[in-house]
């Protein structure tokens, strides 16, 4: 999974200049997630991406980058910024059940 894509935090510092097309395409042809951080400092990547994500196949994980407890309620921003980018239910890993997160990543054990 690659997180913080970009690295950046919103109104403190720009993200890395990455090519968020060729990074998405990458992912792509190596069956990667790319994390959604529903951070509202971060909300990297970018929803502007998701649906270029979405069509290329790439399964996002939406993730609070939750350092305590009370930040774990975060992952619903993200939902939002999902929704936003035009993802459903089948395009984010987290809504599997347990048991299919688990088998997806055995699945993709070397």
């Amino acid at each position: 999974m690659l997180g913080h894509p970009t690295g950046r935090m919103l109104l403190s510092r720009e993200g890395y200049r990455v090519n968020i097309v060729k990074l998405i395409d990458a992912a792509a042809r190596n069956k990667k997630i790319i994390e959604l951080n529903s951070n509202p400092y971060r909300f990297d990547l970018d929803w502007r991406y998701l649906k270029y994500a979405k069509e290329k196949g790439v399964l996002i994980s939406i993730n609070p980058d939750a350092h305590s407890a009370d930040k774990i309620s975060d992952v619903f921003l993200g939902v939002s910024v999902a929704r936003k980018g035009w993802l459903e239910k089948n395009d984010v890993l987290n809504t599997m059940p347990a048991k299919g997160i688990l088998d997806f990543f055995k699945a993709r054990k070397p």
